[in-house]
């Protein structure tokens, strides 16, 4: 910093914005050396009018200066000396200048002739607002590059603290809601947890094999009466295996019945079904009695 600024002493002093146009002198300094700088600024003298080609542009868009009155000849005038001083040392620049020479010629002449039907293009009052358009998107880039230039800078004009302080923000949530609106919230939470498959799980069956195989084994040569149910409770595991039980059972009973080596009983509907092993005395008499038969008809 220079001996002139102000020093830090705890206020900070105010500090003026820099001009755009010695923003932009600035600029072209690291460009174009200083002893050349004041040969290759471009200024335009056309009827009283001398100044920059930028600010030949900002005087047309505020229309302080008509195009259509300014000499052609004499811009290109102008523009052919500065392309002369600048051909071996920028030639660019002297492309640009050029280029916007012809297409502001080219502008004049869209408005000085008269318009005709039918006619293919942009005409002058179109190209006009192009232009105007463009020189307004440069002024919003040049007013943004100046604020950003005239801008405090950390360390520079401005300095942090050097032990900075802790923040602790809390947070409070507050909750509105209806009944309603919480019986809603619940149903979709529950909605969103359930169940989407349903799975019947297998179930155990008894065949009528397994059925007789054990009520032979349980029966034997029982002679007394017992419910049918007592033999079933104690091989049983699970309740859900009770009803597929006893139907076997009570199917393989029937046939052990038919086949002559179990009786059935019931005193009435829907009571219980007793059981016990056949009689085989009974059993060889009635056989006997049929053979019998069978010889007396032979």
């Amino acid at each position: 910093m220079s001996s002139d600024t102000a020093k830090n002493t705890g206020s900070q002093a105010p500090k003026a914005d820099v001009p755009m146009d010695d923003l932009w002198q600035a600029e072209a300094a690291l460009i174009i050396p200083p002893d050349s700088a004041e040969d290759l600024t471009l200024h335009v003298d056309v009827q009283g009018f001398e100044g920059p080609m930028d600010l030949l542009l900002h005087l047309a868009r505020n229309q302080k200066v008509d195009l259509t009155q300014i000499s052609v000849l004499a811009l290109a005038e102008q523009y052919l000396k500065f392309i002369e001083l600048a051909r071996d040392r920028k030639l660019e620049l002297a492309a640009d200048y050029l280029v916007m020479a012809a297409w502001l010629a080219y502008l004049k002449s869209r408005l000085l002739i008269p318009k005709v039907k039918d006619e293919d293009g942009e005409t002058g009052e179109q190209l006009a607002s192009v232009l105007q358009f463009r020189l307004k998107r440069l002024e919003a880039m040049r007013d943004a590059a100046g604020k950003l230039v005239n801008r405090d800078r950390l360390g520079r004009d401005i300095f942090a603290r050097g032990m900075p302080e802790t923040v602790l923000v809390e947070k409070t949530s507050l909750y509105s809601g209806s009944l309603y609106d919480l019986l809603t919230a619940y149903a979709s939470q529950r909605q969103r947890q359930a169940v989407s498959h349903v799975q019947i799980a297998k179930r155990t069956v008894w065949s009528l094999k397994e059925a007789r195989v054990l009520l032979v084994r349980m029966v034997g040569d029982l002679q007394d009466w017992v419910a049918l149910d007592a033999f079933l409770l104690d091989y049983i595991a699970r309740p859900e295996d009770r009803a597929s039980a006893i139907a076997s059972s009570f199917a393989a009973s029937l046939e052990l019945v038919r086949e002559g080596k179990m009786q059935l009983r019931q005193n009435a509907a829907f009571e219980p079904i007793f059981v016990r092993a056949a009689d085989r005395k009974a059993n060889d008499t009635a056989s006997d009695d049929s053979g019998s038969e069978t010889k007396d008809e032979a």
